[in-house]
């Protein structure tokens, strides 16, 4: 907790290589799916990633910090949000990596000329990762606005994400979502004449129990099939702490599809 503003924490990921500022309640707050998602990026990524719905900024930072020559636009349209990802970057602690991330205010789904204006421009990322609202409407809604933003799905979200990720993709262009299994109906005909050469790996929270969430990376114009990686288990059979990969991929010593 902040002392001087009780409202947000600091937090430290990667063990200590960069810090966010995060709401303290009644928002979304980073952790296991962000860290899991930036580790789809390869570890000798170099351009610009591109961080649709990126909230405080974890997932970005993450790839930054694990990637010396990257740069990240941290895409977030609440305000709110952004301002948190704003204020990370002046942190002391993210002086490393600050001088490499911006803050862009912009609706992912608004239409294109609007995005632009915003500074999302055709072409402009090398790599884009996703972290969207995947919740749907049925489920049981947090009750906070901002908490609700960061989890509640609107209709066509994939296709309507995908559509922008597809407009910002430079040639070969990398992708990296994560999702609920129960959305991959909706990812594949999204994915289908936009990025192609798919990886799935399936994450579960015991080496017994069903994938809570999938991680799927493809590339821009590509035309190959999806494979689908051996799984990712992120629990031993006991307790809550992490398996050595998980553990790995969390704080930044690996990468998820072993590049």
């Amino acid at each position: 907790m902040n002392a001087d503003k009780p409202n947000q924490t600091i937090d430290a990921f990667h063990r200590g290589k960069f810090w966010l500022v995060q709401p303290a309640r009644g928002a979304h707050r980073a952790g296991l799916d962000a860290m899991l998602l930036a580790a789809a990026v390869p570890g000798n990524f170099s351009g610009v990633v591109a961080d649709f719905g990126a909230g405080a900024g974890a997932a970005g930072l993450a790839v930054i910090a694990r990637c010396a020559k990257a740069r990240a636009l941290l895409v977030e349209r609440s305000p709110e949000m952004a301002e948190f990802a704003r204020s990370g970057l002046t942190l002391e602690q993210n002086a490393a990596i600050a001088g490499r991330a911006s803050v862009v205010e912009a609706d992912v789904t608004s239409p294109a000329a609007v995005r632009v204006v915003a500074g999302l421009t055709d072409n402009c990322a090398d790599f884009i990762i996703m972290n969207p609202p995947f919740n749907e409407e049925g489920d049981r809604a947090a009750p906070d606005a901002l908490k609700r933003q960061a989890h509640v799905m609107d209709t066509e979200l994939w296709e309507r994400w995908l559509r922008t990720a597809a407009a910002l993709a430079g040639p070969k262009a990398g992708l990296a979502l994560i999702a609920r299994p129960v959305s991959l109906p909706e990812i594949l005909p999204a994915l289908k004449g936009r990025f192609g050469a798919a990886q799935m790996i399936a994450i579960h929270p015991r080496e017994d129990r069903a994938a809570i969430r999938i991680v799927i990376r493809a590339w821009y114009g590509a035309r190959g099939k999806l494979t689908v990686a051996p799984p990712l288990v992120v629990h031993g059979p006991s307790g809550n702490r992490f398996t050595a990969r998980a553990d790995d991929l969390c704080n930044g010593a690996a990468s998820l599809f072993g590049d």
